[in-house]
């Protein structure tokens, strides 16, 4: 895997051969230990450079799910400039993260953390865009990307703040969410094939404008399955646009056919595998069982995939006990050691803490090995993304 070396700037609390969990308030600097991973050691994708794990904000704004609420931002934010601090510079989104009203929530939140940190030019933001029915154009995918009258017509300065501003408050695109001049990776947020195939042949023109316009610098999908991967990086390919990522579920949990096909087709083509859902939703991190479930609608597919669980997690326990290692952080050392970049989800300082645990080290292929084989030992798997196409 071809990585490049920057400055270190992160500090941890406790270095020794176990490399324990980067946190910001160490007195001293980390050592280099070898080949493994550390934070300012970067992964290529496509044309960028970005830390070998980033960050999922699909929490950000989320009430469903994950129960957001705004008084949480504030923790949000500390969570992001830890984050930073440690190296890590790619964070994901999606124009459709966020309920109701906040709809578009996690972008605004990105982009408010960005400007106040100051940071803007060395964060990567990939964000997706929904193939929402009424997009059924390649003008219209690209007007949810790019800023509202700022394309199209000329404005005095004051007016076109004043314009931006209150765009930004009606959801108006990304760019005027994050208020920010490009977006790093502009991903297909999943594929009409199935259902409307001629909208996708839209979708697929509206990334190569938005490459084309300078909006962003990078293409990616998501929830593609072989197949249609294959075709839209073929059709790509003839535009001259490189297909830069391929997002999809990814995990112990979800190492099934389509998913390694997935990645074996990334590997061959060039494209980095995003892993979403590295900890399975929270069920690969030993925090729930069969008799302690999550509230909320977690807790009828925990019900039915945890009983099973036991042998997977009873070797990742192993493992990360004879590591001193968190059951979470080997997890996501896995999808690491495959050669994809997990993006775990993150909205407290002390979950980004222990996913931080998962870099600087390796596991063994004796390890790798015998958590695959715990995997598949387990009689029920992650529940496919129903819009992950074939």
């Amino acid at each position: 895997m071809a990585f490049s070396t920057a400055t270190p700037t992160a500090y941890c609390s406790r270095c020794s051969a176990s490399n324990e969990n980067l946190l910001p308030s160490s007195p001293f600097k980390i050592p280099r230990l070898g080949p493994s991973f550390w934070p300012w050691e970067k992964v290529k994708m496509g044309p960028l450079t970005v830390s070998p794990m980033g960050f999922g904000t699909w929490a950000w704004g989320n009430q469903l799910l994950w129960g957001y609420q705004e008084a949480m931002d504030g923790d949000l934010q500390q969570t992001f400039d830890l984050a930073v601090r440690n190296g890590i510079n790619l964070f994901d989104t999606a124009d459709s993260y966020g309920t109701g009203r906040l709809n578009g929530q996690s972008e605004r939140l990105l982009g408010k953390f960005i400007r106040q940190k100051r940071v803007r030019g060395d964060i990567v933001i990939a964000t997706k865009f929904a193939a929402y029915p009424w997009r059924l154009t390649p003008g219209q995918f690209v007007k949810a990307c790019q800023y509202g009258f700022a394309a199209s017509v000329t404005l005095t300065q004051h007016t076109l703040r004043l314009a931006l501003h209150l765009f930004s408050e009606l959801n108006w695109s990304s760019l005027d969410r994050m208020q920010i001049e490009q977006i790093g990776v502009g991903q297909l947020h999943w594929s009409t094939a199935n259902y409307a195939p001629l909208q996708e042949l839209a979708l697929w023109d509206g990334l190569v404008a938005m490459y084309e316009k300078g909006l962003v610098r990078a293409v990616g999908v998501s929830n593609y399955g072989p197949k249609q991967l294959v075709k839209i990086h073929r059709y790509l390919k003839a535009r001259d646009v490189p297909l830069c990522s391929a997002q999809v579920q990814f995990s112990l949990l979800s190492m099934g056919e389509d998913q390694m096909e997935i990645k074996d087709i990334c590997d061959s083509l060039g494209i980095r595998l995003i892993s979403y859902s590295p900890l399975g939703l929270g069920m690969l991190t030993g925090k729930y069982t069969d008799s302690r479930l999550p509230s909320g609608p977690r807790a009828l597919l925990f019900s039915q995939i945890l009983p099973g669980l036991e042998p997977l997690l009873s070797s990742l326990r192993e493992i990360a006990q004879r590591r001193n290692k968190t059951i979470p952080q080997v997890a996501i050392n896995w999808c690491i050691c495959k050669g994809t970049i997990p993006i775990p989800g993150v909205k407290t300082v002390k979950q980004a803490e222990e996913n931080l645990g998962a870099l600087g080290w390796r596991l063994s292929s004796d390890e790798i090995l015998q958590l695959e084989n715990a995997a598949r030992e387990s009689p029920r798997k992650m529940i496919q993304n129903i819009f992950q196409t074939r």
